[in-house]
């Protein structure tokens, strides 16, 4: 029988009576690499469930679907067979007196092994809970993934993941984990104490004032109910976290006034024509007077790379 002509149009919809599955990195699920298109065929188990079945959207990536997290990646093996095959590997390498982040970073750099480190799943986990694969756009940026890996890993270390989420993996991609898949366009890691020490300070505040202060407004930004970097608010508050010095110097003069940070309050985005635009406000309370002021700043999150829109100023409730 003759079977008829595939065609995937580009707004993600199969044109005959067979399913896609887009596969996100150019590899499917068995680990073999994909010519051209990054797709992989599979039989459909209905074919012949009718016309309408066949113009069913699939997992088309999403063209908005844009993500600005902060967590932690750690490697996973998605197959035994992969896991093996790392043991041989590392039982060639010199890594007497490593540790065992030490250790596999050092096997994983050796140009020899290259080819594990696209094999691993590379997860974010945020709060410690496994959140997305991470893939990226360049093939090159595999080399991002490798650097996040340390020798000696601390609870403060942080991973800032900005990208764009498509389809949940299939079973097969990551040893039956059912999350997102993420295609990161940047990726960086540090750690926090590093982090606040490189953030300006007021001049009328001392270090030993500061850094304390900007942890805190840090973590509590991280620890922030269901922040998984998809919705446009935790967006936006993590892009000031890790963009915008001016929260960390308003945080720390407020506190200077005897005031505390009493909330962090995210609006929905507003439409200003064609762009999104999100209000954080930021309310300090003082700890004698109980007398609260408030400051806020607009963050513009309409495209995969969020912008300041409104600096650090003085809010009054309307």
């Amino acid at each position: 029988m003759e079977q008829p002509e595939t065609k995937l149009r580009s707004d993600g919809i199969v044109d005959d009576n067979l399913r896609w599955v887009l596969i996100s990195g150019g590899y499917p699920v068995d680990g073999a690499p994909v010519d051209g298109a990054q797709i992989a065929r599979e039989p459909c188990e209905h074919a012949a469930a009718g016309a309408a079945a066949q113009e069913q959207p699939v997992l088309a990536a999403p063209t908005s679907n844009y993500i600005y997290a902060l967590g932690r990646i750690e490697p996973n093996f998605p197959t035994l067979g992969i896991e093996k095959e790392f043991a041989q590997a590392m039982g060639r390498a010199p890594t007497a007196g490593l540790t065992d982040l030490a250790a596999l970073k050092t096997v994983l750099s050796e140009r020899s092994n290259r080819y594990l480190v696209w094999k691993l799943c590379w997860v974010l986990t945020i709060d410690g809970l496994e959140t997305y694969i991470l893939q990226p756009r360049d093939p090159a940026d595999f080399d991002l993934l490798l650097d996040t890996l340390r020798a000696a890993p601390r609870a403060t270390d942080v991973n800032v993941v900005i990208g764009v989420r498509g389809p949940i993996a299939p079973p097969q991609l990551c040893n039956g984990m059912l999350v997102p898949i993420v295609r990161f366009s940047q990726l960086y890691s540090f750690d926090v104490d590093s982090f606040a020490k490189s953030i300006p300070r007021p001049a009328a505040i001392t270090e030993e004032q500061f850094i304390p202060v900007a942890e805190e407004v840090f973590s509590r930004i991280m620890q922030m109910a269901d922040n998984t970097g998809a919705m446009d608010q935790h967006r936006a508050l993590n892009y000031l976290a890790t963009r915008y010095q001016a929260i960390y110097a308003t945080t720390a003069e407020a506190h200077s006034r005897n005031n505390t940070l009493t909330a962090i309050n995210v609006r929905p985005p507003q439409s200003t024509g064609v762009r999104k635009v999100v209000e954080v406000v930021f309310s300090y309370t003082n700890r004698q007077t109980d007398v609260t002021e408030k400051f806020f700043t607009r963050v513009d999150v309409t495209e995969e790379f969020p912008f300041l829109v409104t600096k650090m100023s003085p809010y009054y409730d309307r």
